[in-house]
């Protein structure tokens, strides 16, 4: 049983004085879910059901199932609508059980530790060899290279993990051992994390045909060197709203041009003038969530880059879609971008 479960359920038999005792420990996510046996969800209580209760005539004898709401709300395994997980955020719920068909809970989501649940799998890139940051880089992945108190992949990983993400796949080539050693299995973060290790380069989208079992329909890819605060909620929702195959999140790119511009039609007729214009460019962010069936499109153990996939996409008329990030977003490939990281994490909640 996940220790969140165990820490937010109360089996029916247990005494109201045990119920107090278990309030007290957990709060300020101060709410039971009542069960029987099996783990059912029976009812929730709180302190104010216990208050109410007494207040009524009810005392420490009484059972229970005597004090409880008998219809919570709750959340269905595999049923994750993204607009009523907001709404249950915005109405002040803390604490939501997660039920299977039989009502039976699987799991809790505590809005302290996760934001939403998204149904994805995640792949992070992470086998480059960092060569315009070295000597940093000689020993150390620059995955591993700190950004303030922590690892610049374990942002991305956390975030991920903060939108309910359980699986996270690592594609690790360079120093990729290191990489292994420091997150190990996943369960110190409550994940569970697969390494795909490349035998020859594959670019970089070749090694997701290395995930073992594509659990979702879904797949977030991202680099593992970025440093963002990306609302994958936002992204995932628009990405799905749009019916789109593919989505890239993107940076804009703007470029000031310090002279008038001269809009020219056919020969040397002017159309228009443009004092000092600005142009504004979308630019790649490294962020990506596509369809299960494009890995189809992919080809086995070759070379194989994100923008070959998005050329076939393009080609055979499938749907791509952009997503602006409109927070922050920093691509750590030269010493002067990770200078200006260690500077930003301090102003940073990442």
């Amino acid at each position: 049983m996940k220790e969140i479960v165990a820490r937010h359920t109360i089996d029916q038999t247990q005494s109201v004085r045990e119920a107090l005792i278990k309030l007290d420990e957990i709060a300020p996510d101060s709410i039971l879910f009542v069960t029987d046996t099996n783990k059912k969800l029976l009812g929730s209580l709180t302190d104010g059901d216990l208050r109410r209760g007494f207040i009524k005539g009810l005392d420490f004898s009484n059972r229970l199932l005597d004090f409880v709401q008998a219809h919570p709300v709750y959340i269905e395994e595999g049923n994750y609508p993204l607009s009523e997980i907001e709404n249950f955020r915005k109405n002040m719920l803390k604490v939501i059980p997660i039920v299977n068909q039989e009502k039976i809970i699987v799991d809790i989501l505590s809005f302290r530790t996760r934001k939403s649940i998204i149904l994805a799998d995640a792949v992070i890139m992470a086998g480059g060899e960092g060569k315009r940051l070295r000597p940093l880089t000689e020993d150390t992945p620059k995955p591993l290279l700190k950004v303030g108190e922590k690892p610049i992949i374990e942002y991305n990983i956390d975030r991920l993990i903060n939108v309910g993400i359980e699986k996270i796949n690592i594609s690790i080539n360079y120093l990729g051992e290191q990489i292994e050693e420091y997150f190990g299995t996943g369960t110190g973060k409550g994940v569970r994390i697969n390494y795909l290790k490349e035998e020859m380069p594959l670019g970089t989208i070749g090694s997701i045909l290395l995930v073992d079992n594509v659990e979702n329909d879904d797949i977030i890819v991202m680099n593992s060197d970025l440093l963002t605060n990306i609302d994958f909620v936002d992204f995932f929702k628009t990405y799905r709203d749009s019916g789109a195959d593919m989505a890239v999140a993107a940076t804009t790119y703007h470029v000031d041009v310090p002279y008038a511009v001269l809009e020219l039609g056919e020969g040397s007729e002017v159309r228009s003038l443009k004092e000092k214009p600005r142009y504004t460019y979308y630019s790649n962010a490294g962020i990506y969530i596509l369809k299960k069936h494009l890995l189809k499109l992919i080809p086995q153990n070759k070379f194989f880059d994100i923008t070959d996939l998005m050329d076939k996409i393009l080609e055979m008329n499938l749907k791509l879609v952009t997503y602006p990030i409109n927070g922050y977003w920093l691509d750590i490939g030269k010493h002067e971008d990770f200078k200006k990281a260690q500077e930003d994490i301090k102003h940073l909640r990442l």
